[in-house]
């Protein structure tokens, strides 16, 4: 074949596949980065710590996901909801934020005005509306035993701290966890201050937050039926599991999904 001839044949080659490579729909063009996972952020409630989450983030730390779950003060609603606010400020991207418990209270006044925060995950958690209380949630229904007869009250300063009682401990607030399990959690739970049982809550962020709601049924801390209220009132996307309170511990599993049907 006449050198020419071949130089033609290679040249139109390289432009055929130049522009294969090039047109709409192909595989080059459809090479786009995948789009970054956001960060997610579990705020566990009083009496407990962040330990409650550990199950969970190594689920969500083995789908690729990076995961904080930062002190929670447990002192006021609007402390600790400014603590989170900051800690929120400090991530760049975009959030979900997870919370247990009176942790719902913190999460939804801490998410109000932030933009990063793209999506909310209450797992048996207070989703108060502006003026509710802890304590206005938790007795809106019956069947809570967090009666005063089940607490401790151990006063520090001009306030106190509500410690659940070792006897009722287990019964009140993990029913599903091994005796031996709930007896070290009741020696190292984490109280709460008495100021935030009625201290109202401020402007809640699931009102332009798209939600979640992990609801545990058989919760003996918050009624079942106070959880689907407030889940219902949020417009949250609903699960439910037969669970104690802690849900995110016996539950880790169906928690974890809660949190990545959240995340996508």
């Amino acid at each position: 074949m006449p050198t020419t001839r071949r130089t033609l044949i290679a040249g139109s080659a390289a432009v055929a596949t130049g522009a294969l490579l090039a047109a709409p729909g192909t595989a080059a063009a459809a090479a786009k980065p995948a789009p970054a996972k956001p960060t997610i952020v579990l705020v566990h409630g009083a009496f407990a710590d962040a330990s409650g989450w550990n199950d969970v983030v190594r689920i969500l730390q083995c789908d690729g996901y990076t995961v904080f779950a930062p002190a929670n003060p447990l002192r006021s609603v609007a402390g600790d909801s400014a603590y989170l606010a900051s800690f929120l400020a400090t991530i760049s991207g975009p959030i979900v934020l997870a919370a247990h418990s009176y942790g719902g209270m913190v999460i939804t006044n801490a998410a109000t005005g932030n933009p990063n925060v793209r999506a909310l995950v209450y797992v048996a958690a207070f989703a108060p509306d502006a003026g509710e209380t802890l304590q206005g949630l938790q007795l809106r229904y019956p069947g809570s035993k967090l009666g005063e007869d089940a607490l401790d009250f151990r006063p520090h300063g001009d306030s106190a701290d509500g410690y659940v009682k070792p006897a009722f401990f287990r019964d009140v607030f993990a029913g599903d966890l091994p005796r031996a399990t709930t007896d070290v959690m009741a020696a190292t739970q984490r109280p709460g201050d008495v100021h935030t049982l009625l201290e109202p809550s401020g402007v809640p962020a699931w009102k332009t937050i798209p939600s979640w709601y992990l609801v545990a049924r058989n919760d003996n801390l918050i009624p079942a039926a106070a959880q689907r209220f407030m889940a219902q009132r949020a417009r949250a996307r609903t699960t439910e599991v037969g669970a104690s309170h802690v849900a995110m511990i016996s539950q880790p599993r169906a928690t974890a999904d809660v949190v990545r049907h959240a995340a996508r």
